[in-house]
Order: structure tokens, then sequence, then C-alpha cells
């Protein structure tokens, strides 16, 4: 594969002519008074198809091939030039049913090691449990190759390091799979953010809450799983060698030996979204709280998680706080939430949408004023308030989507063009509060973390 960048413009613009009216900061349409009516704007990509000679085809290679896996693989082949020519898994029904997905003439091992060691590879997707996303991103950076690694980067504060390491010396791309951080919602928002739409940010807080057995870790149990068809050994690595046993083998998220729990499958895209908006390095104090509310089915790690972290002041932001929960059984919603909360607006962000709203607030001179005398001036009424103002961002038809994009970016990287956001350092940053997160609650206390050093602060 060559090294050149891909021909065509990757450029991402957001077209969106505001109406003729603008408030005084310039940045959205001026509504009437007291109206909450919405303003719609399309959220346009203009990429120029991609055209390709034989040397710049990236052949790939899937390291764990179940659920995300295969939902990374089946994106990464749409994007032009990207072909699989591998899979590895632990479950031997899987490498079957790759061959007949993929096609017959892909390799598959149960051994990584033999995936890396092939020279018609360039570059490996990583979907297997967290505990051994390190290992293997290490030895295949090593190994010469580019890396995809599902979220998030590594299982262990202590771990990170090693991975930023060795894409440095490597010099190859690696790219933590947190595809929302590649959405157009979240470059329409970063966008928002520093053009100053909700002023000064202050607050952050966002939050899921599932009511599907699917949605809570609760995957299928194949039948025919046995330690015939499944290396058990190689899966435990160095945890606690146990008796087989097939939930901790397929809903290996449930455990902390092996996953990340709600803090590294969930947390940590709101964190990664975060820290792209905004241009931040994390927080600095992490603490938490939650418990095994529902699912008493033997898992180790708690189903409600309620977060917050404490964010230092720094170049592109304030000082402020974030607060991050789950619930995995909520009959009332199904869905995610992710607000940023500033002293002139407000913004939702979703991967495919930005809501944007304009709203009242007191100035800092004037409401110790009004507050001592005990009554709201006139202009303070809130009787006589204006809703806020609203814009909502849309992508526009035909959008291929966030997961789309984060490869396509990935392979654009490979290729020689434009950098990757989220590579090991980012991701590193990203995964860090997520993790002390989960630490926090399973110590019991507050964590105080360096975002800049990436030290745990004692």
């Amino acid at each position: 594969m060559s090294n050149r960048p891909t021909q065509g413009n990757s450029r991402r613009k957001f077209l969106g002519k505001m109406a003729k009216g603008m408030v005084a900061s310039g940045i959205l349409p001026m509504l009437p008074a007291g109206s909450n009516a919405g303003i719609n704007e399309e959220l346009m990509d203009d990429r120029l198809p991609e055209k390709f000679e034989a040397n710049d085809q990236i052949q790939i290679a899937l390291i764990g091939a179940g659920g995300m896996g295969n939902a990374d693989a089946d994106t990464a082949i749409t994007i032009p030039g990207v072909k699989l020519v591998a899979a590895c898994d632990l479950y031997d029904p899987r490498m079957e049913d790759a061959k007949k997905k993929y096609g017959t003439s892909i390799f598959t091992s149960r051994d990584y090691k033999e995936i890396l060691a092939r020279k018609d590879i360039d570059a490996v997707i990583i979907a297997t449990p967290d505990h051994w996303h390190k290992d293997i991103s290490v030895a295949a950076l090593q190994s010469g190759k580019s890396v995809y690694v599902e979220k998030p980067m590594v299982q262990h504060i202590n771990e990170g390091a090693a991975v930023v390491d060795a894409q440095k010396k490597s010099k190859k791309v690696l790219q933590v799979g947190s595809q929302g951080l590649s959405s157009l919602g979240n470059e329409k928002a970063k966008a928002l953010y520093e053009s100053g739409a909700i002023g000064q940010l202050n607050y952050v807080e966002g939050f899921w809450a599932r009511n599907t057995p699917g949605g809570a870790w609760q995957y299928n149990l194949p039948a025919d799983a046995s330690p015939a068809n499944v290396d058990w050994t190689t899966f435990l690595k160095d945890k606690p060698a146990v008796p087989f046993d097939p939930k901790r083998f397929f809903r290996w998220r449930c455990f902390k030996d092996y996953g990340t729990g709600v803090g590294g499958d969930l947390f940590v895209h709101l964190l990664s979204s975060l820290h792209y908006i905004i241009s931040s390095n994390g927080p600095e104090r992490i603490m938490s709280t939650g418990g095994l509310r529902y699912w008493k089915d033997g898992r180790d790690v708690p189903d409600v998680l309620l977060g917050m972290f404490d964010y230092p002041a720094a170049e592109k932001h304030p000082a402020f706080n974030l607060s991050l929960r789950v619930n995995f059984v909520d009959s009332t919603r199904d869905g995610s939430y992710f607000r940023l909360v500033g002293n002139e607006g407000y913004m939702i962000v979703d991967w495919e949408k930005v809501t944007l709203y304009r709203n009242f607030s007191y100035p800092p001179d004037n409401y110790a004023q009004v507050l001592k005398e005990k009554q709201y001036a006139p202009d303070y009424d809130r009787k006589k308030m204006p809703e806020p103002d609203m814009t909502v961002f849309t992508v526009q038809n035909g959008y291929k989507g966030a997961h789309y994009d984060h490869f396509y970016n990935w392979a654009r990287a490979i290729r020689g063009g434009k950098p990757v956001v989220e590579d090991a350092l980012f991701g590193y940053r990203a995964a860090a509060p997520a993790i002390l997160c989960n630490d926090s609650y399973f110590q019991g206390k507050a964590i105080k973390w360096d975002p800049n050093k990436l030290q745990l602060i004692s």
C-alpha cells in the first residue's frame, strides 16, 4: 500500500444560512419575543468520491469477531479501497461465520500473533474484551500495523502510557473506536462552542437509560459453546483461573476482570465527545456512587452508576463540573442525553443533531443588587421572560453516520492524509476518567488525577 494522501476533498463543512436578524452576538437568528419556534439547519458533508490505485488498498484483519467486531468490519469494508483479509477469535464458530460472510479465502486463526505476523495485513481492528486491548494494540503497532481499537483504549489506568509510547515509536496510526467522536453532530457542537454560542461553560451532563436486556449486556449464550470450541485459557489471560463459564466469555462486560463496566462501555463515549468539543485534557477529580440494583445475574459491576467530575480551567474552557449517570433498567426512557450548559445558552448534542438554545441569564454584576432589594426589577420578571431561542441542526438525507465517518478518517490517515483526532494520547485521556470512575466506586473515595501529566495524585 502506498503512503500518499487520498484524492478527493474530505473537508467537512456545515451549510446553514442563518436568518437575517441576528442577536447581538451574531451567532443565532433572532426569534420573536416569547417564541420558542425552532429554526432547522442541515449539517452538510461535501466529501468527493475517493479514487484509488491498486497499491492504495488497505488490507485489514479483525481481531475479536463478536458483535462489535463484526459491526466494525462491516463498516470498514464500505470505505473504498479497504478489504478484510483475516479474522481472529477464540470461539471457533465465529471464524466459520467470518468465512461465510467475508469469503472463504480469508485467513482465520485463534492466535492474534499469527495475524500480526502476516505481511499482507496493513491494519487491524481490535474488538476483543477490554483486558486484551493494551497488549494486542502494543504488539500490533510494534509489528508495523495500524490499529483501530475499540473503546476504552485500556482496561486499567497504568496501561495507557505503553500504548502511547508504542504509537509514538512506531509512527503508525492508532484510532480508538468511540465512533461518535467523528460525527457531524460533534463537529457542529465544537464549532458552536468555539464561536461562543452558549457563553461561558459551567456544567455538562449526560445519561443513559435502557429498558432492554441486550442493552444491559445480556447477550445471547450459544448453546454449543464449550471448552472444545472456546480457547478459555487464552481468554482468561492473566486473570484468576476459573472453570469455563459461557457467561463470562460472552457477557464479559458484566465482570470487572475482563471489562470496564459502565464507565468503559458508556461514559467513555461522552468523555471523548466532550474533550473533542471543548478541547479538554480531562478532569482533575473523579468520584462515583451506584450499585447493583436490578441485574442480579452474577455480574460484579454496577447497573446503576453516577459519576461526578471536576474539570480545571484550561486554555479553551473555564473550570466546570460534569455529571454522568446510567440506569440499566428504566421503564420510562430508552436513550441517551448529552447537554452542555453555559451562562448564555445550552446545547443538546447527538451524533446526528444539535439543538441549541439561547437563554436568558442574570448578569453577575446586577444579580446581587436584585437579591438585596428582595424583588425583581421589571427586566428580571420571570413572568415576562421570553422562551429560549432555539435552532436545530440536523444531518442531510443520505448521511452515512458517525461509524462510517470514523473509519473514513482512519483510512485517510493510514494513507498519509489528515491525522486522526482520537489517537493513543487522546484515547488515554478519555479512558482515564472512565476507568477512575470505576476505581472510585470500588474504592469508595474520590480520586485525584493530573490530566496533563497523566498521573494519579496521592
